[in-house]
């Protein structure tokens, strides 16, 4: 094979080192030479490229420009779209924008405040191994593909998954040993702390889920420890750049002229404290800017809001009191109904605070469910909650339109919640979708949606495990060891505080969990008290709920298809289906039922009314029934033989009339009693060793 030459004299560097029990490559020097950092990592038959991009500095933006993509390749797994008319990958599906989003929260926080220069990150599958899943291999090859850019990157970070299978911890699982398991964890962080955790499960309890975090970050050093000797191996040029910070002479002019306004006085209920704070950008405007100089007036206002942060802060460090006058542990109040919507099949509205959530729920039959066709995944989804958050929640004018990257990751976050209570098919056949609307948000509106969800699917009787419910938690940390836990944090606090930490779960366990961390990551000894203090907010938040709805409706609203269901021979299959569809959809068309067949047998039939399902479900027996000895049947005369006469007696099963079995007395001729199309009734005396069925037309009246 012929070596590839790195036109700009680059050499080509390899390293590996082995993670949990399987070894991972990393490599550079030999693809994409023009990008800032190029690394592929490899683990077995899994690889992907990791690129990154460093840009210039673009003034005027009030937040950091970085961009992760992860991008899905069908030939990595040797696969064609399924799409009839689309075979060019196109828009990234929702499993590729989370985990876009998962690279991306570990490695944002690491870099400085003030940092505008345009970042773009790129990972791209390039072969798909179908037992390791490519997310964490592709954290692996960005992180170290930033750190050969020479940006100002605090890492490497790294991040391992961890399954739970027979009770027993296990690292890195395969895709196969993952779909056997009741957690499946990733854990992503540096050399002393972790970075970010994502997480769902089958109601884990609170200890087992610490132990699992701990044994994670304790599996990735090995990586860390390889990265760092990539650097080391390459030597990369660190790039220059300026940091765009407030001016703090202007911050502190501000801080002079309100510090006697702040305090108590900036605290309170959400509109007193919106007309607080208002007030005062109307004073610091006031004083300090001209009326037509708009870009002094954005740097002033600027610095009042950066005064206000470091002032909740304060307040919160110092005195254990929150923008709202509550403590750390305390809940806002709380309100929900259910029922609320009248045509729906299940709806709920709850409210904490000011963050409010509608949620709508909508069964059908199971032929419904979504085709999920991806890089890793053909498969059926019956299950999906979508979330919604348009600018009115907020007070702005927005335009509308598809969901955002924050859109699908909190609709995902709060379908993993949820579906882990969600009865099986097999108890529960119905397709069912449940969506989320946001009508007023002031932080926690994921976890909003998680309640309102819960209550929603009660409503419509739909048989849940257990009911479930979340709560956001947040941080505000000194920096040397005074941290202070927040439960169920509104908006400033999150925007002001060190974590965004989200919790879901039974009384009995966690399904779901994420952390966002703003900091350079916290210790597992914190995020275990965070997790215990979460646990009683969400036991109080589900208390509340259940007041509403103790337990799931008894049946189904009158408008939710009615689905019955039978389970049928295999090899049946064909018959109830017949050539070209022709007997199903002679099924469908007489009863009005819609019907769905599994290639085990289970057939489902689904119609508003009774009436339909009961006469689909006959039809269907009627074609896969088997013949019974002993029982007599109406049949029809089909075929006049000089012996005897054929005779249907049920759909594809004609049996033998015998002469001598047509009366008590002799009978000369076959046509003196029965004729083609003649109904007689027959009783079924004998199947012989071939199948065949013997019929007799004596004693039967």
């Amino acid at each position: 094979m012929t070596k590839t030459i790195n036109p700009l004299g680059r050499k080509t560097i390899s390293l590996s080192a082995d993670f949990c029990g399987r070894q991972l490559t990393l490599e550079t020097g030999r693809l994409a030479f023009q990008a800032s950092g190029a690394v592929t990592a490899r683990m077995g038959d899994t690889v992907v490229l990791g690129l990154v991009t460093a840009g210039k500095p673009v003034p005027g933006l009030d937040y950091f420009p970085l961009s992760i993509d992860y991008e899905e390749k069908m030939y990595a797994a040797g696969k064609i779209s399924g799409s009839r008319f689309i075979k060019r990958e196109g828009r990234p599906s929702d499993e590729a924008v989370l985990a876009g989003r998962l690279i991306d929260r570990p490695i944002r926080p690491l870099f400085p405040k003030g940092y505008r220069n345009e970042l773009q990150g790129i990972a791209t599958v390039l072969s798909l191994d179908p037992q390791i899943k490519p997310d964490m291999v592709a954290m692996v090859a960005i992180s170290s593909a930033m750190l050969l850019a020479g940006v100002p990157f605090d890492g490497p970070v790294a991040g391992a998954r961890v399954g739970l299978i027979d009770g027993a911890l296990k690292l890195m699982p395969s895709a196969e040993e993952l779909e056997a398991s009741q957690l499946d964890l990733v854990v992503a962080g540096t050399k002393d702390a972790v970075m970010m955790v994502e997480a769902g499960g089958d109601q884990v309890d609170e200890a087992t889920m610490v132990s699992a975090i701990e044994a994670a970050h304790q599996a990735i050093q090995p990586v860390l420890d390889l990265q760092r000797q990539l650097v080391e191996k390459v030597g990369p040029q660190p790039q220059a750049y300026e940091l765009f910070l407030p001016n703090p002479a202007i911050e502190q002019k501000v801080y002079q002229f309100v510090k006697g306004r702040l305090g108590a006085k900036v605290r309170g209920g959400f509109l007193e404290r919106r007309q607080a704070v208002s007030q005062l950008e109307e004073a610091v405007l006031a004083e300090f800017v001209g009326d037509d100089n708009q870009d002094e007036a954005a740097a002033y206002l600027d610095a009042l809001d950066a005064v206000i942060k470091q002032e909740v802060r304060r307040a919160i460090l110092e005195e254990k009191i929150r923008p709202d006058n509550r403590t750390p542990r305390d809940i806002r109040p709380l309100s929900s109904e259910v029922g609320v919507l009248p045509r729906t099949h299940g709806s709920s509205l709850f409210t904490r605070g000011t963050t409010q959530a509608l949620n709508i729920t909508t069964l059908a039959p199971l032929s419904y469910a979504q085709m999920i066709d991806t890089m890793e995944e053909d498969r059926e989804k019956r299950f999906i909650h979508h979330y919604n958050m348009p600018g009115y929640t907020v007070g702005e004018v927005r335009r509308l339109g598809s969901p955002g990257r924050r859109e699908i990751g909190h609709g995902a976050l709060a379908e993993r919640g949820l579906r882990a209570v969600i009865p099986d098919e097999a108890t529960f056949p119905y397709t069912i979708r449940t969506v989320s609307e946001i009508l007023s948000s002031n932080g926690s509106t994921s976890m909003a949606s998680v309640c309102s969800g819960c209550l929603s699917l009660m409503d419509a009787g739909v048989p849940i495990k257990a009911p479930v419910s979340g709560i956001a938690m947040g941080l505000v940390s000194d920096g040397n060891g005074k941290n202070v836990i927040l439960s169920d944090i509104q908006g400033i606090e999150d925007f002001a505080g060190d974590m965004d930490f989200k919790v879901v779960g039974t009384a009995k366990g966690i399904t779901a969990l994420q952390m966002d961390i703003k900091i350079k990551g916290i210790t597992p000894k914190l995020m275990a008290e965070a997790l215990d203090q979460a646990k009683a907010g969400r036991l109080y938040i589900l208390e509340h709920m259940l007041s509403t709805l103790p337990a799931p409706r008894g049946s189904l609203s009158p408008y939710a298809p009615r689905i019955e269901k039978i389970m049928i021979k295999p090899e049946k299959i064909r018959e109830v289906i017949g050539k070209g569809g022709e007997t199903i959809n002679k099924i469908i068309a007489e009863t009005g039922a819609e019907i769905d067949i599994k290639d085990d047998g289970l057939v489902t039939v689904a119609a508003v009314d009774g009436h339909s399902i009961t006469a689909a479900i006959q039809m269907i027996q009627n074609i896969v029934a088997e013949p019974e000895v002993g029982k007599v049947y109406d049949g029809v005369v089909v075929k006049i033989m000089e012996f005897g006469a054929f005779v249907n007696i049920m759909p594809g099963h004609d049996g033998l009339v015998h002469i001598s079995q047509m009366a008590e007395h002799r009978v000369e001729k076959v046509t003196d009693m029965v004729k083609e199309g003649d109904k007689v009734r027959v009783k079924l005396t004998a199947i012989d060793e071939l199948g065949r069925l013997n019929l007799t037309m004596k004693g039967v009246s």
